[in-house]
Formats: C-alpha cells, sequence, structure tokens
C-alpha cells in the first residue's frame, strides 16, 4: 500500500512540475510574441462606419499607447463610445450613439488597424505612427 501512495506522490510532483512548465512557456510566448506599445508622439486616424456606412474619421496626434487611450482622446473631437470591462477586456456596444447588440440583431462594432482585424482588445491594442483604424458597425451572418 505505502509503494501506491509513493508512486501517486511521484506523478502529482510530476504533473505539478509540468505545468509550472508549460505556464512558464506560455508566459514567455506572450512576452516575446504579445501586444507591445510605443512611447512617443503618434499621428493616427480613427474613422469610424456606422450602419448606414456613414463614415466619421478623427485625425489626432497623440501620445497614447493603446487604441482606448486614443479613443478616449478623440471623445474631444465628437467620438464617444461605451460598453463595459469583461473577461476578455473593455467590449464596446455603443460607438457615436449607434448601439451593436449582437443578441437581438446579430451586430457588433469590430475594430481594424491598417485594415487588418486588430488581433488584441482596444485596451490593449497597439498605437504606432502612421496607424490608420477602423471601428466599423458589422452584422453577422451566418453562412
Amino acid at each position: 500500500m505505502a509503494e501506491n501512495a509513493k508512486k501517486s506522490n511521484k506523478k502529482v510532483v510530476i504533473g505539478a512540475v509540468v505545468l509550472v512548465a508549460v505556464i512558464a512557456v506560455f508566459a514567455i510566448i506572450y512576452a516575446v510574441f504579445g501586444a507591445k506599445t510605443v512611447e512617443g508622439s503618434k499621428e493616427i486616424t480613427i474613422t469610424v462606419i456606422n450602419q448606414e456606412k456613414e463614415a466619421v474619421t478623427y485625425e489626432l496626434q497623440t501620445d497614447a499607447e493603446v487604441l482606448k487611450e486614443a479613443m478616449d482622446e478623440a471623445k474631444e473631437q465628437g467620438l464617444t463610445y461605451s460598453g463595459s470591462d469583461g473577461q476578455y477586456g473593455f467590449a464596446v456596444d455603443t460607438v457615436n450613439g449607434v448601439t451593436a447588440d449582437f443578441n437581438t440583431s446579430s451586430s457588433y462594432w469590430s475594430f481594424y488597424v491598417n485594415d487588418t482585424y486588430c488581433n488584441y482588445g482596444i485596451s490593449s491594442q497597439p498605437v504606432v505612427d502612421g496607424d490608420a483604424f477602423k471601428i466599423v458597425y458589422e452584422v453577422y451572418v451566418a453562412e
């Protein structure tokens, strides 16, 4: 019986060591490949495209390091947005008075940087000099 307990304890210890190693590997991968912010002054644009395909562009000279900070600065030019913090970061549901509600209309606000879908939420999406951001009202259509 004591031999079985030793084998069981050995498995638990090995399992814990493997788990710690896997967590360390993922932490290193995120540190190397994760979002990298850039300090200093930048010129960027943020274009909002509503459900009618009407576009409004905000041009900013900013020190913002992430998109949410730049959007906060664009409020001085009239950009408005709201949402809530969730487990995946800040979820935007309303931009310039237009609410996108996936549950009722399959609509949502999507975010692009330089015509590529953003890899991060607005709280961690880096801002780089010359970036052109788009906030687009979209409706999901199942294929």
